[in-house]
């Protein structure tokens, strides 16, 4: 097992690389000068631009730029602003706004997902399944955007429902519910519809046929041979789906007014700040690589027969 995971770190290095050499390249392509962007309309002193060109290798060729990054990266340096703030100051309270974000949505998403999906596999064909999968297909096919601005409306305006804070993090866990169930919105879809093919696929095989022959409670046999075999699949999607939520986060926290990482993701890349950008993608890359170790690992308690060597 120790092998298997230090093998999996060594591999998230290339990764690592590949990530952020692209995201510096993307930024560095960008038109327009970043220092001027950081003076906005007013005209800077001409040997202020020199020194800050020079403090920050922007006169150096882009390889250079970006060795200088690296070696930053791997020292634990992820590099200032432009106006001078370590980017760690800037991403630490950012990311905590995001990582209760995502959480939220993901517990949301796992618990009324599966939930969801658990329901409809056991009523398959009938009504309610059928309820179910309309209205996963409503769900998918609305835009985020739309979501969350009707959802606004809805509770804060036209019913007024103060449980559900509409805008800003001021209301403590209370303020992560409604742009949770948004962020995981259509990973509740896909989340249902996946848990409901599984499991009924799942109910059809010959072990769960033997078991129901043998007499065993319907719960039993649902429970403890169908579902924990289901999850698998399920498992994998909730990991890789922890990445997606936290960089895909920026809509949802415009919309509620969230200070979190996506605002500041946003606006780094209008302002062409390369390090706080790759420090950000950085981070998610890293927080991806370790929610898909974590799944893997997860695969040997639900499954004995799988082994890493």
């Amino acid at each position: 097992m120790s092998r298997y995971i230090i093998r999996r770190l060594i591999q998230a290095i290339p990764v690592l690389l590949g990530a952020t050499l692209l995201i510096y390249a993307i930024v560095f392509a960008l038109p327009g000068d970043p220092i001027a962007a950081l003076a906005g309309e007013k005209r800077m002193d001409p040997n202020i631009v020199a020194i800050l060109r020079e403090q920050y290798h922007l006169n150096d060729p882009f390889l250079v730029q970006y060795w200088y990054y690296i070696v930053g990266l791997f020292g634990g340096d992820f590099g200032t602003t432009f106006a001078g703030v370590p980017v760690t100051d800037l991403m630490a309270g950012k990311f905590q706004v995001t990582i209760n974000l995502a959480v939220m949505a993901l517990i949301m998403e796992a618990i009324i997902g599966v939930g969801l999906g658990l329901y409809a596999a056991l009523r398959h064909g009938k009504a309610q399944d059928s309820m179910i999968l309309a209205s996963t297909l409503v769900l998918i096919s609305v835009p985020t955007l739309v979501t969350g601005f009707v959802l606004q409306l809805l509770l804060g305006v036209k019913l007024g429902i103060g449980f559900f804070p509409v805008a800003g993090v001021g209301d403590g866990w209370r303020s992560y519910l409604l742009p949770g169930f948004v962020l995981a919105g259509v990973s509740i879809a896909y989340l249902t519809r996946l848990t409901r093919t599984s499991l009924v696929e799942t109910l059809r095989a010959d072990y769960v046929r033997t078991a129901v022959a043998k007499g065993l409670p319907r719960r039993r046999v649902v429970g403890r041979h169908a579902l924990r075999n289901a999850l698998i699949p399920l498992v994998t999607y909730l990991g890789a789906d922890l990445g997606t939520l936290m960089g895909g986060a920026v809509i949802t926290e415009t919309i509620f007014n969230l200070p979190g990482i996506g605002q500041q993701l946003f606006s780094s890349v209008y302002l062409r700040e390369q390090s706080v950008v790759v420090g950000i993608v950085t981070v998610l890359v890293l927080i991806y690589i370790l929610a898909n170790l974590v799944v893997d690992l997860l695969y040997a308690v639900l499954d004995p027969r799988i082994r890493y060597e």
